[in-house]
């Protein structure tokens, strides 16, 4: 057992007997016997299921918004990136600040299968992230490190954006087409949390139901725009699309975009609303 599970598992024990949660959010050693999947801990003998290796994957923050669980006092186990996402929450007033961020030193996820056991190659987010320790979390299991190299964190939006227009248009249509509208990408952003999301609403229709090359522009371009300023990176949706879409290319260009006119990158402070959330007179952002 890793210095890691044990710290967390004592964390979540601790916790839990003071009352101090409801219950914790973490990970437990999925069905497959290889990756790990989200694990709801209510008692502390079921705090000794809690893991953590290179496999846990998916941002736990995004049970915190949903509406079943909205008044409870949760825990929740944060990587650094999904530690950012939580600061974003938290700016949109989404809780109230008395959920327990329990942050643990991140070595870098993969994507294990049965076959390729731990040599496989870390996921593209973590290839280019230079923060390993999470930022503003209540408790921190592991040491904190040094933070690494500043990465170039655009590096793979640059064969896309030495294309053209014509040729952007082109390539985005031809991943558009293979959509199949099952809205994976939005069930697993914690930055997608609307009660009535614009791709469902009737009163008025955004976006047709029809599942077509032009309704699938329109879903995947608003809500990307609906993330700008706010992203934080996690690549999530792009790891659970069925058809391999390269949504985190979208949401990197416009964290991009965000960071070069704005100066701003998402989850780094909690006391500040996203720019395009607000208005200052003396914006200009030189667009003639």
């Amino acid at each position: 057992m890793s210095d890691l599970v044990t710290g967390i598992r004592a964390q979540v024990r601790d916790l839990l007997a003071r009352r101090r949660v409801e219950y914790v959010v973490g990970y437990e050693t999925g069905s497959d016997g290889v990756n790990a999947r989200p694990f709801f801990a209510y008692t502390t003998e079921e705090a000794d299921r809690l893991v953590f290796d290179n496999t846990c994957t998916h941002n736990l923050t995004k049970y915190l918004v949903e509406p079943e669980r909205r008044g409870s006092t949760i825990g929740v186990v944060v990587k650094p990136c999904d530690a950012r996402s939580l600061t974003v929450l938290l700016a949109e007033h989404k809780f109230p600040r008395d959920v327990v961020a329990i942050g643990v030193v991140c070595p870098g996820i993969v994507q294990r299968t049965r076959e390729g056991g731990d040599g496989e190659a870390p996921q593209a987010r973590c290839q280019v992230c230079d923060q390993h320790t999470p930022p503003a979390c209540d408790i921190l299991v592991g040491e904190a490190t040094a933070e690494g190299p500043v990465l170039d964190q655009f590096a793979r939006l640059a064969p896309l954006e030495a294309q053209s227009a014509a040729e952007r248009s082109a390539f985005w249509s031809q991943q558009f087409e293979r959509c199949l509208r099952c809205y994976a990408c939005r069930q697993t952003c914690p930055q997608c949390y609307c009660d009535e999301c614009f791709a469902e609403a009737l009163d008025p229709e955004w976006v047709g139901v029809r599942i077509g090359r032009a309704e699938n522009w329109l879903f995947h371009a608003i809500r990307c725009f609906h993330l700008a300023g706010r992203c934080i990176g996690c690549d999530e949706c792009e790891r659970v699309c069925p058809v391999k879409i390269p949504l985190g290319l979208l949401n990197r260009k416009l964290r991009k975009e965000v960071l070069d006119r704005f100066e701003y990158r998402a989850g780094t402070r909690s006391d500040e609303r996203p720019p395009l959330e607000t208005f200052r007179k003396e914006e200009k952002l030189d667009l003639a």
